[in-house]
């Protein structure tokens, strides 16, 4: 039984053929991969990042400069940092997903913070299609997994600091689960540094684990092993149960198989390329096939796999990208604390010592009938490594300037004879060096969260992720969050300060969720209240993308206890039905048109030229003039740029197909961003019978960043219609995007996946006319054979209509 693997090493064959697999390994993964694999499935999860044993966390300035995830790059790091247009978004890429770095809460959804039909600023509404009773039963479990337990110790003073102030406030304030093992056994004394005895199911690093030593790293990885994240658990409990855990396998793409299943594509990063720069485009892939395929890659992964494929999956619901928000996430920060007494000194808060999170602070809602206003949300204490605590007191400039300062003098004056007396112990003068540490001792950074609004919409924009959402129609939430805080500060006898990112009314989420909502039918959703996909039986999604809306709450445990119920529903009707999933057509390899092999003696004179044209185009649709007033109402643009060749000029004219090759590539974030085209045919004036009707053909073999296999036909229509239509005739070009490489022969029977309409602009045209280029012994030839061609074709077509015309008195 393989177990967990660098797949660059070799392990993990291509075509493998598996019950599930499971595309990331954070909250919703690790947890599917453990309950089906107890179920008796034959699991295998991808991850992109590598495994994370106690003592690999990076702490050291060389080491946290590598420690981001761009493959590119030749970083394989643990950081995956996205920027969109309103905000900024922090994933982890690793084994145990976002459970490397977020701050080991456990909280539930707030039972009446599950909504229905809640109207939203721009249209449509957020709605719930469970309840607080559908994952209680699953709460629990996951509780039970993770060792969830409230910080145990009463004295770590910015515990007691948040106590106070809520005190003050009148705001309730509770110690949250916490997913860390501060005993070596469960309700033992805490001990810090205590040794953890080893679970049954054992621990897939292999490697010792002590409890809680306080240090306030959970953000950056514990190195210790004392939070109880997805690889020390589930993903170990999964790999005990037979789970083929595979890392640093990043997933392309996917595709129904025709009778049920998926086939999964995917690149294997080398760690010997890790700090060289790779060409990831050019990876080679690897498949593997399933009967059911999970995806919980997080909510910008697994969206974006979804929008990347999207040619795979013909009528996905409409829902795809909408309903994303950060979970309301807003950071500030309380400076200069004094307890709250006038002319008091700093008061120690001590933000580094402790887990991150210790208390949170819960401010109602309107839902919650109790006459609260607004939408509620969570005020939460933070905290960072020592290490910050240095930073923080460096960036003092003036103090450490002015002590820095009378340090050197002091000495001077001591070599100098010139001080106070013989006394050659400097321990006085260093603690002065240093200074009191008040700027960082008495600083606290606070975490809201809780109900914005989801109403952003992710979507590619030249093949890339991109996510339009900014703060303005949560800003009264946002503004209530910061009030919050203020008034925390006060109580304190701080100072509340915003992060730097809301003086541009941004802000930074490592809490992001929707992107394919569940829904209660497919005009609300993406996937059901299970999370399986609306019309592909068999693919489901199990991460934040699946939520419709914010948690509130850390999201963490209401992703884990969704994947939780999900999988019983899964086990329950496993074997009971095959998934029939519309797949779409298989590969058809359709041969290069058929050559004369060259004469002997003259080598034939070619030509080409460079064509571009732009347009719409809508997925679903079978009509080219409907996919284009789709497309434009909904801002699906497409464009090819093609380089169109006749390698002999002379057949090219003499051939009545008037055939000549295409390369190039096609350009629709529908589809997936830019394809390659990697076969392709331009046919120059056919005709069917029709003396007044002419047909300029394409036929483009193209593939979409997943690897799933589409074929772009298109026509331009000829024909002498009532009016001077010549240029609109010759300028437009009408596509439809099927499924498969699908040859001349083949479009009958082909799946339709899109269609819509193509224009050269005319400023393109006149690039156009500048790309005619020829090469061999008769180039002059060559053109005026084209021209012949194309002239005396649109002539024959359109000649009558200019002989009428100057007939006509």
């Amino acid at each position: 039984m393989r177990h967990t693997v660098d797949a660059a090493s070799g392990t993990g064959g291509d075509d493998d053929a598996v019950d599930v697999v499971v595309v990331g390994s954070g909250f919703g993964g690790s947890v599917t991969a453990h309950q089906l694999a107890d179920g008796g499935l034959s699991v295998v999860v991808l991850e992109r990042g590598r495994p994370y044993p106690p003592g690999s966390f990076a702490r050291t300035p060389a080491a946290m400069a590598r420690n981001f995830w761009d493959p590119s790059e030749g970083l394989h790091g643990l950081f995956d940092i996205w920027s969109f247009r309103g905000l900024e978004g922090v994933v982890s890429s690793g084994l145990g997903g976002g459970s490397l770095i977020y701050a080991n809460v456990l909280l539930r959804k707030d039972e009446k913070w599950f909504v229905h039909e809640s109207p939203l600023p721009g249209g449509g509404y957020e709605n719930w299609p469970i309840g607080r009773a559908d994952l209680d039963p699953h709460y629990d479990r996951v509780e039970r997994m993770l060792g969830g337990t409230p910080y145990p110790y009463d004295d770590t003073p910015k515990t007691v600091a948040m106590r106070e102030a809520a005190g003050l406030l009148g705001l309730p304030v509770t110690r949250p689960p916490l997913a860390v093992s501060f005993a070596s056994r469960p309700g033992g004394t805490p001990v810090p540094g205590a040794p953890l005895p080893e679970p049954e199911y054992g621990n897939l690093h292999g490697l010792p684990r002590e409890t809680c030593r306080l240090t306030g790293e959970c953000d950056l990885g514990c190195n210790l092993g004392a939070k109880n994240t997805l690889d020390h658990t589930y993903l170990s409990a999964a790999r005990h149960r037979g789970a083929d855990i595979r890392t640093r396998c990043e997933v392309r793409g996917f595709a129904p198989l025709p009778g049920g299943g998926y086939e999964v594509r995917y690149v294997v990063h080398d760690p010997a390329r890790e700090g060289h720069r790779t060409d990831t485009g050019r990876l080679p892939l690897r498949r593997v096939r399933c009967k059911r395929l999970v995806l919980a890659a997080g909510t910008f992964g697994s969206t974006f796999l979804l929008l990347r494929n999207r040619s795979a999956l013909p009528g996905l619901s409409s829902a795809l990208g909408t309903r994303f928000s950060g979970n309301g996430d807003l950071l500030g920060l309380v400076l200069n604390a004094t307890g709250g007494a006038a002319g008091a000194g700093p008061q120690r808060l001590a933000s580094s010592t402790g887990p991150v999170i210790t208390s949170a602070v819960r401010v109602g809602d309107e839902l919650d009938g109790d006459g609260s206003t607004g939408r509620g949300y969570y005020v939460e204490d933070a905290g960072y490594p020592d290490f910050v605590a240095w930073l923080a007191e460096l960036a003092e400039l003036p103090g450490s300037v002015r002590r820095t300062v009378g340090f050197g003098l002091d000495q001077v004056r001591s070599r100098f004879g010139l001080g106070s007396g013989p006394r050659s112990e400097i321990g006085g003068r260093l603690a002065r060096l240093i200074g009191p540490g008040a700027f960082s001792d008495s600083a606290l950074p606070l975490l809201g969260m809780g109900r914005d609004v989801p109403d952003g919409r992710m979507s590619l924009r030249r093949g890339y992720l991109d996510v339009d959402w900014t703060t303005l129609t949560s800003r009264r939430y946002f503004e209530r969050v910061r009030a919050t805080m203020a008034d925390v500060a006060g109580a304190l006898g701080g100072e509340f300060h915003d992060n730097p990112l809301w003086w541009a009314r941004r802000v930074i989420t490592v809490h992001p969720l929707g992107g394919a909502p569940m829904g209660r039918h497919p005009g609300e959703g993406v996937c059901d209240a299970y999370g399986e996909v609306f019309g592909y039986p068999g693919l489901h999604v199990l991460d934040g993308s699946v939520l419709p809306g914010p948690v509130g709450a850390n999201p963490s445990l209401t992703i884990a206890a969704f994947a939780d119920r999900a999988c019983r529903r899964i086990l329950e009707t496993h074997g009971a039905r095959p998934a029939t999933a519309t797949a779409t057509a298989t590969t058809t390899a359709a041969a290069a048109p058929a050559s004369d092999p060259p004469a002997p003696g003259e080598r034939p004179t070619s030509l080409s030229f460079t064509e571009e044209m732009k347009g719409y185009l809508a997925l679903d649709v079978t009509d080219p003039e409907e996919g284009r007033e789709l497309g434009r109402a909904r801002g699906q643009r497409m464009m090819f740029r093609l380089t169109i060749t006749a390698d002999d000029v002379d057949r090219f004219v003499a051939d009545p197909g008037h055939e000549a090759g295409a390369v190039g590539h096609v350009e629709c974030d529908v589809l997936g961003g830019r394809l390659p085209v990697e076969a392709g045919w331009f046919n120059l004036f056919t005709r069917d019978g029709d003396p007044t009707r002419r047909r300029m053909l394409y036929r483009l073999h193209l593939r979409d960043p997943g690897g799933n296999a589409l074929t772009l036909v298109g026509h331009k229509e000829v024909h002498d219609d009532p009016g001077l239509d010549v240029w609109s005739d010759t300028s437009t070009l009408y596509v439809r995007v099927l499924a498969g490489h699908v040859p001349a022969d083949g479009d009958a029977a082909a799946q339709v996946l899109g269609a819509g309409v193509l224009v050269i602009l005319t400023a393109d045209f006149v690039r156009q006319l500048t790309t005619f280029r020829t090469s061999g012994p008769h180039p002059a030839r060559a053109l005026e054979g084209f021209g012949r061609l194309f002239l005396g074709e649109l002539w024959d077509v359109y000649g009558s209509h200019f002989a009428s015309a100057e007939e006509s008195p």
